[in-house]
This record gives C-alpha cells, sequence and structure tokens, in this order.
C-alpha cells in the first residue's frame, strides 16, 4: 500500500487543541439542546418530531465519536487529524439537519 509508506507528519502546534475546544462547544450546544428538546418545549409530540430527536441523537453520538478520537495519541498524525474532521464535520450536518427538521416541527411545516 502506497498509503504506509508515507511517514508520519506531526500537526503543527495547536492544531489539536483548537478542534478539541470546538467539539467541545458543539457537544455543549448539542446537549443543551437535547435537554430544551426532551424536557422544556411545550406542545404535542409528533412523529417529525420524534425524528428530529433521534437525529440529535445521533449528532451527540458522532459528536462524542469524534471527541474520543481527537483525545487519542494517533491523532497527531496529519492522517488520522484528518479523518478525525470528517467525523466531526459529519456531526455537525446531522446536527444542522436535526436542527432544521426541529424547526420545521415545531412550525408544523412538516408532519409524517
Amino acid at each position: 500500500m502506497a498509503d504506509e509508506s508515507k511517514p508520519r507528519v506531526p500537526l503543527p502546534a495547536g492544531y489539536r487543541q483548537g478542534v478539541i475546544s470546538a467539539i467541545s462547544v458543539i457537544l455543549g450546544f448539542s446537549l443543551l439542546l437535547l435537554r430544551y428538546w426532551s424536557f422544556e418545549v411545550s406542545g404535542e409530540v409528533t412523529r417529525a418530531a420524534v425524528v428530529a430527536w433521534l437525529a440529535l441523537l445521533i449528532a451527540l453520538l458522532l459528536e462524542f465519536y469524534a471527541l474520543w478520537r481527537s483525545l487519542q495519541i494517533e491523532d497527531d498524525d496529519e492522517r488520522e487529524y484528518r479523518t478525525t474532521l470528517r467525523w466531526f464535520l459529519t456531526s455537525i450536518f446531522a446536527l444542522l439537519g436535526s436542527l432544521v427538521l426541529a424547526a420545521l416541527a415545531a412550525a408544523k411545516l412538516v408532519n409524517f
């Protein structure tokens, strides 16, 4: 494999700390949104709201996985770091999808 023969390239100083901070901020927002969506929102529970909640749960799991990857020693390698960033970006897209679906469900613009 040609990929295996590439030399290890360490990250510049501060890159790992930056992504760990970014993941932590998004994770905190997601947990607060989950608490709000689960306990404080008034109104009826619809299928669209449940799907939005499940999408938020998936986003949270992806964020935890990205955080776990970013805390591993191997993540100091450039290739591993790029993979971690892809997982983080995927979690952000899942979070945005759940937010849009939650807003549409709350406005009763979408119904399953």
